[in-house]
């Protein structure tokens, strides 16, 4: 892609006249999270969540402005959307040319992302003001999604790679705190201490590859010199490949996937704003934000990040199909999707999207139809839980005729996340599996088969939850179920219209790889090829899963007993984690290195504590406080001093 800084009268203009609407988006989520979390208990909690949705209104009107704004200025001379420093300060300063910037950067991917995070994180403010009404910690529930959300939009408008690290960490922080909503629960804190644990990990290496980077190119920004890229060598791939590491620990890729299924204990907004739409896709803007960097330099990293993306969305979509827990079919499913996007950008050859460069273009828009949809299907299984107060699938059927709204909203995404034309995951993902046919016959097959088991489980899911059989009632919940308050109905059928109409968007126009407009067109084998496969998924749904008294999924599960458990429990990478950390970092190193601590490092101290300890004891007469005692030294040593000069 390439950075244009425009000079022309119109662009300033813009800039500044929404300069002020740029930095206010920002402050109005962070004073918004200062003012709920030092006065929340002041308020009554309705008060408290109804000043967070105004505020997150009024950013999203914002958002909405600097979008039609930006690209209702048009294209520079060259052909590309500007890229526009609207607000930019300087914060640290290391050297003449190394230094940390603050500010707010505006380019395609960018406003895209700003629309992206406000308008999901508003319709989750919404949702919430019905979905968690009642719950001890309203008013800081509100004061953290307002952290959270301040903290993602600051992390996409970064203005240098240091920017968006520190966003990084405070989204990592407020994603630990969310998940961590429930702290009485067991789960729920070790769920957030996992995610805070794994996702530090992987941050160390988007660290070191930060510092790697800078030191080499004498920038944080993300147009460094290309004689300092030259010069660097080696050393920009290495900076590139370790800040993937950082992309794929938030981003849950193989193996740093574990935390995200953990993290459904928080609450069931939480996981549509952080763990569907927003932070997972942190690690595929990152990709995004270095691809013209990657593609010229280091372009073995993005196809790297290719066959992991393609490994983790089969490995994740394999798990999906046996999953019991409604919220972790869709954690796993949103593994899966997440890992179609990093398998886009990483089949690019090239900036061009006609030759190339082409599932730049689709990853970002997967990312964006599947915002909306994935958003979508957790509101929906909240509204589900809300009304039955269970997770697990085995307790739901026939809720349709119940949850009507739902029942239509969940269809609608399960038919998009599925391929399904007209709705919007069928553009998306069809432009995917073209870049990526492109790219290999056989990395293309792959991804075909992978589309087609998504269709199969996400419909065994719609299948469980609203056919299958007529809903009973249990003791502990007598009522039969209803549907949603409009707070929470709302959303889902606002979410669930964009999803119809999204795959419309001619997106290719507004983001591109060299970010020239782009016209879409459909690969119409692909296409049919595609939507054959996925019908094929969900006529295998409907087979095994609609009926009441068909058992074929038992039958399943118990010829291929082996397979089926160890996908239920997730191929055991959770275990291996635990052996590898009790049994040989804790057991093999940690206890070691603490022995050795304890007996050689303290005991050599503790000797010289014990020496000093002896010989002052030994000494401590000399010190005794009586002159007669000091006299008499004195005259000794006077005494002796004089036969010594008289001898020599």
């Amino acid at each position: 892609m390439q950075y244009v800084i425009a000079r022309n009268e119109a662009i300033h203009k813009s800039i500044e006249n929404y300069e002020i609407y740029n930095i206010m988006i920002i402050l109005l989520s962070f004073f918004t999270f200062l003012f709920l979390g030092l006065a929340g208990k002041l308020l009554r909690p309705k008060t408290a969540g109804i000043i967070g949705t105004l505020s997150m209104g009024c950013v999203t009107i914002l958002s909405y402005l600097t979008a039609f704004s930006y690209f209702g200025n048009g294209r520079t001379s060259e052909g590309v959307f500007p890229t526009l420093i609207t607000y930019n300060m300087e914060w640290l300063r290391f050297s003449e040319s190394l230094h940390i910037d603050l500010g707010i950067m505006l380019d395609p991917i960018s406003v895209m992302m700003l629309i992206v995070i406000s308008t999901v994180s508003l319709m989750v403010h919404i949702y919430s003001l019905g979905y968690m009404k009642g719950e001890q910690g309203f008013q800081r529930y509100y004061a953290f999604l307002s952290l959270f959300t301040m903290s993602m939009l600051g992390l996409v408008v970064a203005t240098n790679i240091f920017q968006m690290y520190l966003c990084w960490e405070l989204v990592g922080v407020s994603s630990y705190l969310l998940i961590g909503f429930y702290y009485t629960k067991p789960a729920a804190v070790a769920a957030a201490k996992k995610a805070f644990i794994v996702t530090r990990f992987a941050d160390l290496g988007f660290l070191i590859g930060i510092l790697i980077y800078g030191y080499y190119t004498q920038t944080f920004t993300f147009t460094p010199d290309n004689h300092a890229l030259v010069a660097a060598g080696g050393m920009i791939p290495l900076a590139l490949g370790l800040m993937f590491v950082g992309g794929a620990g938030k981003s849950a890729m193989f193996p740093l996937h574990i935390w995200l299924p953990d993290a459904m204990e928080g609450p069931t907004p939480v996981s549509a704003l952080i763990h569907a739409a927003t932070m997972v896709v942190a690690g595929v803007y990152l990709m995004a934000r270095m691809f013209p960097l990657c593609i010229e330099f280091a372009p073995e990293v993005l196809h790297i990040a290719g066959y992991v993306g393609a490994f983790t969305a089969l490995f994740a979509a394999a798990i999906a199909c046996v999953q019991t827990d409604i919220k972790r079919v869709l954690a796993f499913s949103t593994i899966s999707q997440i890992g179609f996007m990093i398998v886009a950008i990483g089949v690019c050859t090239s900036n061009d999207p006609h030759h190339g460069g082409l599932g730049y273009m689709a990853s970002m828009f997967h990312l964006f139809t599947h915002a909306m949809f994935k958003a979508l299907l957790f509101l929906c299984a909240g509204a589900i839980i809300h009304a039955i107060h269970s997770n697990d699938i085995k307790d739901m059927g026939g809720l349709r005729k119940h949850l009507p709204i739902t029942h239509i909203t969940f269809l609608i995404a399960c038919l998009a996340i599925a391929g399904i034309p007209p709705f919007s995951g069928f553009f998306s993902k069809d432009e995917i599996l073209v870049a990526c046919f492109q790219y290999s016959p056989v990395m293309g097959t792959v991804m075909c088969v992978i589309a087609g088991l998504t269709a199969f489980y996400m419909f065994r899911l719609y299948y469980s939850i609203f056919w299958r059989k007529p809903y009973t009632s249990t003791d502990t919940h007598p009522d039969m179920p209803h549907e949603a308050p409009f707070s929470m109905t709302m959303p889902l059928i606002f979410l669930a219209v964009i999803t119809c109409v999204a795959g419309f968007v001619p997106f290719g126009k507004f983001i591109s790889s060299n970010g020239e407009a782009y016209t879409i067109h459909l690969n119409w084998t692909i296409a049919i090829v595609s939507v054959c496969i996925a019908a094929l998924g969900i006529m295998l749904a409907n087979l095994i899963y609609k009926g009441e008294n068909r058992h074929i999924d038992e039958r399943l599960s118990d010829s291929f007993e082996g397979l089926y458990r160890a996908a239920y429990n997730r191929f055991y990478i959770d275990e291996i984690y635990q052996f590898v950390t009790h049994n040989i970092i804790f057991n093999c190193i940690s206890t070691p290195l603490a022995w050795f601590d304890r007996h050689v490092v303290d005991g050599f101290m503790n000797l010289i504590a014990r020496i000093t300890h002896t010989t002052s004891v030994g000494i401590r007469g000399l010190q005794s406080g009586h002159i007669q005692q000091y006299s008499i030294v004195f005259l000794g040593g006077i005494v002796g001093l004089i036969i010594i000069l008289l001898l020599i």
